[in-house]
């Protein structure tokens, strides 16, 4: 039986022939185009890299990004250092406790003595009220002395300078300013000095370091206030100069916040080390100290329908670490009934 076969013509496989090379030049055209355009985006995203201080060639010394959860973290260990310090304080005082304790308060109220501020008749809660107020003072020197103030250099003057043109330059352009911020900690001083110590000591806290006198002796409990101003810059060092992980679409900046001495308590500002019935309760209770600060992501606001700017957003990332009054014994008791504090 004879076999059939479909037969095409000449023209027609020439006609088919030119149409497949052409495809096929089309296809590697496209193929070339991508290539290069791969090449140029890993082009751009190490120019970015080295922008930002977080390519290969050393520029970020420590080189890791940072999310919420690892600055919880830092934070609970920098928080853990400032009670260690406090509590061998009290435990081994350099001088009379009433003194340290006035000193303390004078310098959380800014060189003021608060007048009625009220005195625990029990030992054990004049301890720990004394114990706070030092976690207290050094938690505000920490906010305001060093996480809110870049500190860059061992120059006072300079750092605040810094601080200002990181401002200027975030009210104008968050990534421009975020790109500018770790550039500028990339090259910042590995070490917070004893100077820069000495200087964060003498803005914010005179009247307690005239009174424990840190310097007077290197290995005493006074003296450890310097390893923990050391453990707050390389907190600050990390939130300021570490990129985030969100590669770059979102461009933050981290403050601190230490809510005052008998303010009212926040639920979404601060957080009870201890457990207090009275707030279970939904009674007001006041902070009898605020043990660590609070943090607080910066992010630049959308701009709005007519181009214009809106206001920064601000995000609590760590709520403030705090005791209430009554925990402390310096809140009055109502009804004679007393109020019940646990650890969580």
């Amino acid at each position: 039986m004879a076999q059939s076969y479909d037969v095409v013509s000449r023209e027609q496989y020439q006609y088919a022939l030119t149409n497949f090379r052409i495809a096929h030049e089309k296809v590697e055209e496209q193929r070339g185009q991508l290539q290069e355009q791969e090449k140029q985006v890993a082009l751009l995203r190490a120019r970015i890299a080295l922008l930002e201080g977080t390519s290969d060639s050393g520029q970020n010394r420590k080189g890791n990004s940072i999310d919420d959860f690892s600055i919880k973290n830092a934070a609970s260990q920098l928080e853990r250092e400032i009670h260690s310090w406090a509590a061998s304080l009290v435990a081994n005082p350099p001088a009379d406790l009433n003194d340290i304790r006035q000193a303390a308060l004078i310098d959380i109220h800014d060189g003021e003595l608060p007048e009625d501020f009220p005195t625990p008749e029990n030992p054990t809660n004049f301890q720990m009220q004394i114990l706070n107020l030092l976690r207290h003072a050094l938690a505000k020197t920490i906010c305001d002395g060093i996480v809110n103030c870049l500190i860059v250099t061992d120059s006072a003057e300079a750092n605040i300078q810094l601080t200002r043109i990181h401002e200027h330059i975030f009210s104008r352009d968050a990534t421009v300013a975020a790109v500018w911020r770790r550039q500028t900690f990339s090259a910042a001083v590995e070490k917070c000095s004893r100077d820069t110590s000495r200087f964060f000591i003498s803005e914010h806290l005179p009247n307690l370091a005239e009174v424990i006198r840190p310097d007077e002796k290197e290995n005493s409990p006074a003296a450890g206030i310097y390893n923990v101003l050391e453990a707050g810059y390389e907190f600050s060092r990390m939130l300021h100069g570490a990129p985030s992980t969100s590669g770059g679409s979102v461009d933050a900046f981290y403050r601190a916040f230490v809510p005052e001495l008998r303010t009212i308590l926040h639920p979404t500002q601060v957080e009870l080390v201890k457990r207090c019935i009275t707030s279970e309760r939904r009674q007001q209770d006041c902070v009898g100290a605020t043990v660590f600060p609070g943090l607080v992501k910066v992010t630049r606001g959308a701009p709005g329908p007519g181009g214009q700017q809106a206001p920064h957003a601000q995000t609590v990332v760590r709520r403030a670490q705090a005791i209430c009054q009554c925990a402390l014994g310096i809140h009055p008791m109502q009804n004679g009934e007393a109020h019940s504090h646990q650890h969580p």
